[in-house]
C-alpha cells in the first residue's frame, strides 16, 4: 500500500538525522542465551575511543563480551554530516543467563540499559509448532466470518470456526520501538526474534546510518532453528513470499521494501518448503515479468539446491509425490488472488494466473513434506489479503479470506490429532479499525443506502446461506448482508455493496498530489462520498493500535495467557523447542 511507501519515507529521513545516545539491543531487551546479536553503541557527539567507557555490571564490557567493539570516530548520515561516534560489535552471543546492565559514558553523555538473557529447558515440549499469521486480522474479522459461514440463530452461533476453540488465549500489544503505530514489517519480525523494531523493519534494531541492511542484527527463529537443531523449515502465504510477514522468519533489513536483497536471504536459509507469490523477485532482470536489476537467477538457484519447483496448483499437486524434500512454489508475480477473487468471481489477476492453489491447499502440501523429517519442523502460514483487503475497505474479500485462512487452521488442527506433539498458535501481527455495526438490508424502502443500515434492534440476522457446506457464502450480494466500517479512511465513496467487478480502490492521487475520492464508484446505486478523517498522504485506512488476540492449542500453549508483548511470544516459541540449548 502506498501509506506503507509514505511511512517508509519517513523513517528513512529519520534514520540519517542525529538523536540522543543510544544502545543497541534496547533497554528491557529479552536475549536468547547464545543467539547471536549485533551490539551498538551510537554517542551523540565525536570521542575520542580512550573517552568512552562501557561497564556490563559494572566491568570493561570486554571482559564480559570476551572481544573489543569497532570504533567508529565519526558516524555518518545520509547527507554525509557527521553524527557521533560508534561501537559496534557483530555476532555477540552471552552464554550466561542472567541480568545485564550496559552504562556508556563519554563526556557529559550517558545511558544505561538492561537485558535479560533466558535459558529453556533441556527437554523440548513440543516436536512441531505451526504459527498462524492472519495479517490485520481484528476481532471483526473473526466474528464476521463466523456469522458469514456458519450463520446465526436467535443470537446463537449456528457453528463455530476452527480457531474459535483453541484451548489458551493472550491480549497481545503490538507497538514498535519508536510509535504506538505499527506495521507488518517488525510486529512479525518481533514474533520471529524476540526484539522489538521500528516500523518497515525486520530482524534488526534500526540505527541512524542510511544503509538499510547494516543496522545492529538479531537472530531470527530460522537462524535459531539452523544452529540448534535439524528440524525443517516452511513459509506459506498468500502475499509475495519476500513481502513483510514471510521475510520477517529470515530477513535482517531497516526496509522492508528490499525485496530482491530479501529473497537471497531466503536462499540463505533456503526454508524446506516456500509456497506463495512474488515470482518477479526469483526472475533474473532479462525475464519478462521480473522485477529484479541484476542477473541472479533465483529460480534456477533454488533448482540447483534441490528444490521442486511449482507454479499452479496442479503441479503443487504434483510435486507432493516428487520426495526432494524441497519445494518452492511460486504462483503469481505478485500477490496471489483473494480467496473470493480465485474461486468465485474470477476477478483481479485470476485471469492471467487462472489455477493458483489456495491456502488450505499450501498448507496441506506443507504439512505433508515437512513432517517428513523425523526432527520435526517450524511452519508459518499467513493469509496476507486479510490486511490487504482490509487496507481499501473491501470488507467481504477481507472476511472471505479469513474463512480460508480458518478453513487452514482446521487443516493444522486436524494434523496435530495425529501428531499431538504439535504446538498450533493463531494471531494476527497487528489490527485493523474494524468493526460489524449491524447490517444492510436492500429491501429496505427508498433509495438512500444508509437508511437501509440496521443497527440494534433492526439489524435483524443477514440472509447468508451455504447449501453447498464448503463453508463459504453461496453468495455474497444477498439483500441482508453485514454492515462493516473502517474507523479510519481517506476520502471516499461508500458504495454500501460488495465490489463484485474487482478489488475496491477508495482514491485516487490528484494533480496536487493528494488522495481524493475515486469518482469511478460516484455514480453507483447510493453511493456517498464520505470526507476522510486521515491526512490527505493517504490512500486507504490504515492500521489499528488495539492490541491483537493469539489463541493456542498444543504443548507449551499454557504460556499465552493474559497480555503480552509480540517480543514475547518468540520465549515462548524457544521454549516449546528448548533453542536454548544445543541439540545436534
Amino acid at each position: 500500500m502506498r501509506t506503507l511507501l509514505t511511512a517508509l519515507a519517513a523513517s528513512t529521513i529519520l534514520a540519517g538525522a542525529a538523536q540522543a545516545t543510544a544502545v543497541y539491543p534496547l533497554d528491557r531487551a529479552t536475549i536468547l542465551v547464545s543467539s547471536p546479536f549485533d551490539f551498538k553503541v551510537e554517542l551523540d557527539a565525536v570521542h575520542p575511543e580512550a573517552d568512552i567507557s562501557v561497564t556490563v555490571n559494572g566491568k570493561p564490557y570486554a571482559e564480559t563480551f570476551g572481544t573489543a567493539a569497532e570504533y567508529v570516530a565519526e558516524e555518518k548520515g545520509a547527507d554525509d554530516a557527521v553524527l557521533g561516534s560508534a561501537l559496534i560489535l557483530r555476532d555477540l552471543a552471552l552464554a550466561e543467563p542472567g541480568s545485564y546492565t550496559v552504562e556508556v559514558k563519554a563526556g557529559d553523555e550517558t545511558k544505561t540499559v538492561t537485558w535479560e538473557v533466558y535459558t529453556t529447558p533441556e527437554t523440548p515440549k513440543a516436536k512441531n509448532i505451526i504459527f498462524f499469521l492472519g495479517d490485520g486480522l481484528s476481532v471483526a474479522h473473526r466474528t464476521a466470518a463466523r456469522i458469514m459461514s456458519q450463520g446465526m440463530t436467535e443470537g446463537k452461533a449456528d457453528g463455530r470456526l476452527a480457531m474459535d476453540d483453541l484451548d489458551h488465549m493472550a491480549f497481545i500489544g503490538t507497538s514498535s520501538t519508536h510509535s504506538i503505530a505499527t506495521d507488518s514489517a517488525n510486529t512479525m519480525s518481533a514474533y520471529m526474534t524476540g526484539h522489538k523494531s521500528r516500523v518497515n523493519a525486520l530482524g534488526v534494531y534500526a540505527d541512524r546510518t542510511a544503509p538499510t541492511q547494516d543496522d545492529p542484527r538479531v537472530e531470527t527463529i530460522a537462524e535459531a532453528l539452523r544452529r540448534t537443531t535439524g528440524k525443517s523449515i516452511g513459509v506459506v502465504t498468500t502475499s509475495e513470499l519476500e513481502d513483510a510477514t514471510p521475510a520477517a522468519v529470515v530477513s535482517h533489513t531497516r526496509k522492508r521494501s528490499d525485496k530482491a536483497d530479501i529473497v537471497g536471504m531466503f536462499y540463505d536459509i533456503q526454508p524446506e518448503v516456500m509456497l506463495g507469490g512474488g515470482s518477479a523477485y526469483f526472475l533474473k532482470s532479462d525475464i519478462p515479468g521480473s522485477k529484479r536489476k541484476d542477473d541472479k537467477d533465483y529460480v534456477a538457484m533454488f533448482r540447483e539446491a534441490g528444490y521442486t519447483l511449482a507454479t499452479s496448483a496442479a503441479e503443487l499437486d504434483a510435486a507432493r509425490g516428487s520426495n526432494s524434500g524441497k519445494l518452492l512454489g511460486l504462483f503469481h508475480t505478485g500477490n496471489m488472488d483473494t480467496k473470493l477473487d480465485r474461486s468465485f468471481l474470477h476477478q483481479g489477476s485470476v485471469g492471467k494466473f487462472p489455477d493458483q492453489p489456495g491456502l488450505v491447499e499450501m498448507t496441506r502440501t506443507a504439512l505433508d513434506e515437512l513432517s517428513k523429517n523425523e526432527d520435526g519442523f517450524f511452519l508459518m502460514v499467513e493469509g496476507a489479503s486479510i490486511d490487504k483487503m482490509s487496507h481499501p475497505m473491501d470488507w467481504d474479500r477481507a472476511v472471505i479470506d479469513t474463512i480460508e485462512f480458518d478453513q487452514a487452521v482446521a487443516a493444522a488442527r486436524a494434523f496435530a490429532e495425529t501428531h499431538p506433539d504439535t504446538l498450533i498458535v493463531v494471531t494476527g501481527d497487528h489490527t485493523h479499525g474494524v468493526s460489524v455495526i449491524g447490517t444492510i438490508d436492500d429491501d429496505k424502502p427508498g433509495d438512500e443506502m444508509r437508511e437501509k443500515v440496521g443497527t440494534y434492534d433492526d439489524a435483524g440476522f443477514p440472509t447468508y446461506t451455504d447449501a453447498d457446506g464448503d463453508g463459504y457464502p453461496d453468495k455474497i450480494d444477498v439483500s441482508r448482508r453485514l454492515a462493516i466500517f473502517s474507523s479510519n479512511f481517506p476520502d471516499y465513496y461508500e458504495t454500501w455493496a460488495p465490489k463484485m467487478d474487482g478489488p475496491f480502490e477508495p482514491s485516487v492521487k490528484n494533480e496536487k498530489g493528494e488522495y481524493v475520492a475515486n469518482e469511478a464508484y460516484k455514480d453507483l446505486p447510493g453511493a456517498v462520498l464520505r470526507i476522510g478523517n486521515l491526512p490527505k498522504s493517504a490512500d486507504t485506512a490504515v492500521h489499528a493500535v488495539d492490541d491483537v488476540v493469539l489463541q493456542a492449542t498444543g504443548p507449551g500453549a499454557e504460556a499465552f495467557k493474559g497480555y503480552m508483548e509480540q517480543s514475547d511470544v518468540y520465549k515462548v516459541l524457544a521454549d516449546a523447542f528448548a533453542l536454548g540449548t544445543v541439540q545436534k
